[in-house]
């Protein structure tokens, strides 16, 4: 079973924000032990007496909980918790799909990012199956959020009616929703999307660059990441 966790960044209604992500990344069910581990042995070492959330923009900006923090530790942490994204880069595929919301005119963004996300992973699925010969199945996580009947909805109608690219063939149950608190991997994918929105938004790729050749990809061929501007 594959795991594909995600989460936002860029409120969509929010006008301060020109751009909305949605992303995260996937890996075999055998493998999210080790990069909790270690996202736990990352926190222990930068923060030894403070019990924190991975959260981007909190961490980069040094607000709520992370005020005080020295701007070094929290840098430090942010990197080396995307680096165990890089550093499997043959276990773990970013997938992303990223709207400018001035080209956005008329689309309902949130089932516009959920078709474009959930369709990438299941034709990464599908190669897996063409390739290796075994059935690939998977299951998408997210943050717990107002969202959550909506996008199972979407989910459903995808697998029996289909999106604009096909059906979901390959999704095992509806996705499921987690309070990022209790998920070191919900955690990791809010670090994600935060990388590639301040990427989008600010032009800044000091985290992006850290997971850019990690998006699902096919030879030259990059289907991890979409983006409509």
């Amino acid at each position: 079973m594959y795991l594909l966790y995600l989460d936002d960044s860029g409120a969509i209604d929010d006008p301060g924000c020109d751009f909305s992500v949605l992303a995260g990344f996937s890996i075999f069910e055998t493998g999210t032990h080790w990069v909790e581990q270690d996202l736990e042995a990352i926190a222990h070492k930068h923060f030894p007496n403070f019990e924190m959330e991975f959260h981007g923009a909190p961490m980069r900006c040094g607000r709520g909980m992370w005020r005080g923090i020295p701007k070094e530790a929290r840098f430090a942490a942010l990197e080396e918790a995307l680096g165990l994204i890089r550093n499997r880069k043959s276990a773990i595929r970013v997938f992303a799909s990223v709207v400018d919301k001035k080209a956005a005119s008329g689309l309902d963004i949130s089932e516009y990012h959920f078709t474009q996300v959930s369709s990438r992973f299941d034709m990464f699925l599908q190669r897996i199956y063409r390739r290796e010969k075994r059935p690939a199945r998977g299951i998408v996580i997210l943050d717990k959020s107002k969202s959550e009947y909506a996008i199972q909805r979407m989910a459903r109608t995808f697998k029996h009616s289909g999106h604009a690219y096909g059906l979901l063939r390959n999704f095992s149950e509806v996705p499921l929703f987690l309070d990022s608190q209790s998920s070191r991997l919900i955690q990791l994918a809010d670090l994600v999307a935060y990388s590639i929105y301040r990427q989008y938004q600010k032009g800044d790729d000091r985290f992006f660059s850290i997971v850019r050749e990690s998006f699902d990809s096919e030879g030259s061929l990059v289907h991890g990441l979409h983006v409509l501007s």
